[in-house]
Parts: C-alpha cells; structure tokens; sequence
C-alpha cells in the first residue's frame, strides 16, 4: 500500500482527489483475486449408457479406430483412469449408487425401475447434487434418469434445478422413428390401447417415449433423432448462462447413445453402434470446447459410464477391450451387461480440469463411480451427512496429485444375472477377482449361463489374465492368502451393512396409472408442446 501511494503520488495535484483515486485503484486491483479465490470449481459429469471399456479409442491405440477423437483429446490433456469401475451392471442400480456414493444394499436401488413404478430412489438417501445445491451452486440434469420419474422421486425434486430428459431408457417407450435394436421396434401404433404393456418382443408400442423438462412433458413420443441437438442446445445455455451470472453449477449429463443407437440412413448393420458413438462423442466436444471458451481452468469433466456394453444386442452392442469373460463364455452366457465380470463393469473414464490435472496422464487405482460423490464435495469443500455409511473414497490425490492408491476392496453387485438383485457376488482386491456366483445373463444369440455357486470362490489374477478366462488353483499358497482376505472383508462389509441404520429400502410397486403420459386422450399419449 505504501508502495502504490508513492508511484501514484507525483502524478495527482488534487491532494483531496488523490487519496480516493489511491483507493480505488488499490481495491480494483484486489478485487479480481479475491474473487477467483473464492469462486468454487464448476463440475461437468458426463455419463454415457451401455459404453464399453474398449470404446473409448485411447484404450486401445491399435485398433486404429477414430470414433472418439474428442474423447480421446479429453484423454491427452486430461487423465485416463484405466481400472474404473461402473457401481452396477445395469441402469438404475448404477445411477442410484454414483448419486448417492453407496451400494445398492444401503441406498435400496437394487435393480431398474419400470415404466409404471410408482416411486424411485429412496426419499431418505442424500445425493450430492441436493448437497451441492444448498451451496449455492446451479444444479441441472440433461438426459436420462432412470430414478423415479412421479411426484418427488423426479430430478427437480432430488436435487437438479433443472432437468431436460427421458425418465428411463429410450427404448421403454415407442417412436415414430425408432432406433436400432434387436430384435427390431415397431414404431408407435396410431389407434389407442386399453394396456401400456403390450410388448413385441420387448419393445413398447403402446405408449410413447416422454420428453421432460423440468416436471412437465414437452413432447411424447420424442424424436430420438432430434434429441441430441436438444441436449446440446440446452446444455450450451445453462453454461453460458451460468459462467456468466459467475454462479459454480453442476452439469450431469447421461447419454442413451448407445442404449438404442442412431445411424443415419441407410447406413450398414455393423456402422450404426460407431455411428451414434461418433455422435455422442462429438456432443462431448461441443459440451468441452463450451466450457473451455468460459471457465476452462475452474472446471472438471468427468466421463464415464453407467456399465457395460449390453451384449445381446450383438453389432449393436460396444467393446469390452480384452475384458470377455471367457471362463463364462467359454460355458456360454454373456459376460457384459447385467453381469459381475469386467465386460459388466469396467468402463471408460476420462477426468479433464487444465491446471489442475495434469496433462497426457493416466493412472491404474482402482476406482468406482461411487467415488464421484466424495470427490466433487472434497472440491466444493462440502462435508457429507455424517448420520449414514458410505462406500465411495475421495479421489482427489488420484486426479490432482497423481497417487495411484485407490479401492483396497471394490465389491461389485449382481444387476440381473443369477442370484438375488444386489447381492455383492464379485470382489476386487488389488489384481486379484473373486466370484462367488455366475451365469444367467443371456449373450449374443440368446444363451444363457447357467447359474453356478462357487465355495470356495473362482479367483483370477487380471495382471495375467485380464480376459477372466483360467482361474486359480485353489490349493496353492496363493488362492489360500487372497480367498482369506477377501472372505475377511467380504464379512467385515456386510456386517457394516446390516448394522447401518441409514439403509433405505426402494419401493418397486408398479401402478399403470404412474406411467407418464401427457393426454391420455391420445394413442401413445401423444402431444407436443415445443415450439
């Protein structure tokens, strides 16, 4: 201060004036400082549907492949998590824990909600989007949400400012244009029906697929193939928007790419998957160079996926890499999707924040999407509820500081194979992965695995065998030592769980009056309010 009032006090005559221009010179230049101390980080949460490990290009170099090219620019200036893991196999389960940071057995979400649930994820569970919000930041949701989609089980009323989206996925409802699936959807009928479950081979057809903003339908059915420039439209604004009110927001966007892909016409069978890879991914561009162009060093992105590539859909379905599970397909069965072995789980993860993370780095912890949770509120400088349990570790020396420490211990859910929804039938502890149950998710051309308790466990070593194929032999020193640790904390977490007063339970009640329908007047409930 003394410095600025010597070079600045030659230059005033007006000895009255001379002060308060000192001042305010001092103070503007304070001020941008303190500001930019102050400002808490923005969050961009990328999450892709059905997306396999081998997908994202930068995981397997030589394949050759360009279907990500922005992703993979992401990965080059970012970090790329290479043993990260989706908290389920299958949609709801996996969305439930990354917003809660809990397994399915604490936060009640076990397996998918359906067209006519009445409810979603537990009122008692505490996401970190509501926790976010009551710190000032600017909370929205693009895309597909999959939790509950009636009264207060909505995105506006579990945290989210904002929403523009599907409620589930986008093949639980009809189109006039449908995707690509298999086996092929008829679009919508044009005459009414007395029951919204008519299916045809798995597909809906009696009531349209819902487009909501907010708590209000906007169109139904949607056009899935306009539905990317509307997330892209309204994600540009609320970043824009928001950078410029200087407001921290939170952006989670979840993609069903891939779920039903989209390809344009005329395209052949094997091309649509990379097709609407390629889309999604150029999404992902816009949404980074949007950021970049307003607050590129105060923000993270995170991509991800909610679980694997679901493999019945056979060329419409994504790569796992080298995680195929062969000791299951070898048996026949699939090994992706719905499933505990890597295929089903293991994603691609890219983590994106200039000066923050550094720069063509990648890192082997293991870590799961639960981790989310923690993290962004170690960021925010938010501490969590402390009345419940939670299974997600805070990852911010692994994506800031380049320590490769993750999981111990990550537990991996059954999400529709065989056993009870939920229950934690896969262990990881280091390289080593165990299995208590397999079989009973259906592969390409409709086998099925049959359902097998292993006691002792199935344990493999995926340093040496990433693609699960020849277990361990169970009587040497080493399946001795890992199937004891893992059986130790195997029992340690479950007692924890048993014990946590803070466990929910999810209502799956289902009701035909709960599906959302804009005018039930209508055939497929058909309307639009768009303009």
């Amino acid at each position: 201060m003394f410095n600025i009032l010597i070079q600045f006090g030659p230059i005033m005559s007006n000895c009255h004036v001379r002060p308060l221009l000192v001042w305010m010179l001092f103070w503007t230049s304070m001020l941008p400082t303190v500001s930019n101390q102050a400002k808490k980080p923005n969050f961009i949460i990328i999450l892709a549907d059905d997306i396999g490990w081998g997908d994202l290009d930068a995981n397997q170099p030589e394949r050759k492949s360009n279907n990500t090219p922005n992703l993979n620019l992401m990965a080059e200036q970012g970090l790329r998590l290479t043993d990260f893991h989706s908290p389920a196999s299958t949609c709801s389960p996996s969305r439930a824990a990354i917003l809660t940071g809990r397994y399915g057995l604490r936060n009640g979400v076990t397996h998918n909600f359906a067209v006519e649930s009445v409810a979603g994820l537990p009122l008692s569970e505490v996401t970190f989007p509501q926790l976010l919000q009551k710190e000032g930041y600017y909370t929205a949701m693009i895309g597909k949400w999959h939790l509950g989609h009636n009264g207060p089980h909505s995105p506006t009323n579990r945290g989210f400012d904002y929403y523009l989206g599907i409620p589930y996925s986008n093949d639980m409802g009809c189109t006039d244009k449908p995707g690509y699936n298999l086996p092929k959807c008829p679009p919508c009928e044009s005459a009414g029906s007395q029951s919204i479950r008519s299916l045809h081979g798995g597909c809906y057809s009696k009531l349209g697929l819902p487009l909501i903003e907010n708590s209000s339908i906007v169109e139904q059915p949607l056009d899935l193939w306009s539905l990317t420039d509307q997330y892209e439209s309204a994600a540009l604004k609320i970043i824009h928007n928001t950078s410029a009110r200087g407001q921290p927001f939170l952006l989670y966007m979840a993609l069903a790419h891939m779920h039903v892909p989209l390809a344009p016409a005329g395209a052949a069978s094997e091309g649509v998957y990379a097709a609407s890879l390629k889309e999604m991914d150029s999404l992902v561009g816009t949404i980074k160079s949007a950021s970049d162009d307003t607050e590129k060093n105060n923000t993270l992105i995170w991509f991800t996926g909610d679980n694997g590539p679901w493999e019945q859909k056979c060329q419409y379905a994504g790569s796992v890499g080298p995680f195929t599970g062969k000791w299951q397909t070898n048996k026949g069965g699939g090994s992706a999707k719905r499933t505990t072995w890597e295929g089903g789980h293991r994603v691609p993860a890219v983590a994106y924040w200039p000066g923050r993370i550094p720069a063509n780095a990648s890192s082997s912890a293991l870590l799961s999407g639960m981790d989310i949770f923690p993290t962004l509120l170690s960021l925010a400088g938010i501490n969590p509820p402390t009345d419940r349990g939670y299974d997600g570790m805070d990852a911010t020396s692994v994506l800031l500081r380049q320590e490769h420490v993750g999981h111990e211990f990550l537990f991996h859910p059954n999400s529709g194979a065989a056993g009870r929804f939920g229950d934690l039938q896969a262990v990881r502890a280091g390289k080593y992965k165990a299995f208590y149950i397999t079989g009973g998710a259906e592969a390409c051309g409709g086998a099925t695995g049959r359902p097998q308790l292993h006691d002792p466990p199935l344990i493999f070593d995926l340093e040496r065998d990433a693609a699960e194929e020849t277990p361990l032999e169970v009587h040497t020193p080493e399946y001795q030592t890992v199937a004891q640790r893992i059986a130790r904390k195997r029992e340690e977490l479950l007692w924890d769980i048993a014990t946590d007063e803070s466990v929910s339970t999810a209502d799956y009640r289902k009701e035909e009056s709960a599906a959302p329908c804009c005018d039930q007047r209508q055939a497929v409930c058909r309307c639009k309010t768009l303009d």
